[in-house]
């Protein structure tokens, strides 16, 4: 055996080590969670999760604060659709479960008409934010712009 290949066996030997020293040190607990399993969550929480499923459990998601914002639209192929509001997902059933309704706009699919309980419904772009007490808009871009680059034409000349 050469030196080199006696040094490879030795940091071989010692990162074995340190896995097996390290690996001892680890509490029952992260032994358990490093089994990742289901979703990555511990068997309590997958239970849980799994009785809310089969219950039809959801959590109340009412609009809180004083600005509401449209974060983001996913259309499916489907045709279900699913925005972001506040940075909660909400489907087009979601309306009762959440007290917000909203309705997209079939030929602008960044926009959404979006009505908060009693408020006044408004008409939002992705991106956009509005204060529900004064209506003042923000794009949240803080004075600056974004650029699309126009792909270059196709046609050949």
């Amino acid at each position: 055996m050469d030196h080199l290949e006696g040094t490879e066996m030795s940091r071989v030997a010692f990162v074995l080590a340190l896995v097996i020293a390290v690996s001892g040190t680890l509490p029952a607990g992260a032994a358990e969670s490093a089994n990742l399993g289901r979703l990555f969550f511990t068997p309590e929480r997958r239970l849980s999760l799994e009785r809310q499923r089969t219950h039809h459990v959801q959590q109340a998601q009412a609009l809180q604060g004083t600005t509401m914002s449209l974060d983001g639209v996913v259309y499916r192929s489907s045709g279900k659709s699913t925005v972001w509001i506040n940075q909660h997902a909400q489907n087009e059933n979601d309306a009762r479960r959440t007290g917000v309704s909203a309705k997209l706009s079939p030929r602008d699919p960044g926009r959404a008409l979006i009505a908060p309980g009693e408020d006044t419904p408004a008409d939002l772009k992705v991106g956009e934010a509005v204060n529900r007490a004064t209506g003042e808009r923000n794009t949240r871009l803080g004075g600056g712009q974004v650029l699309t680059p126009v792909p270059p034409s196709r046609n050949p000349r």
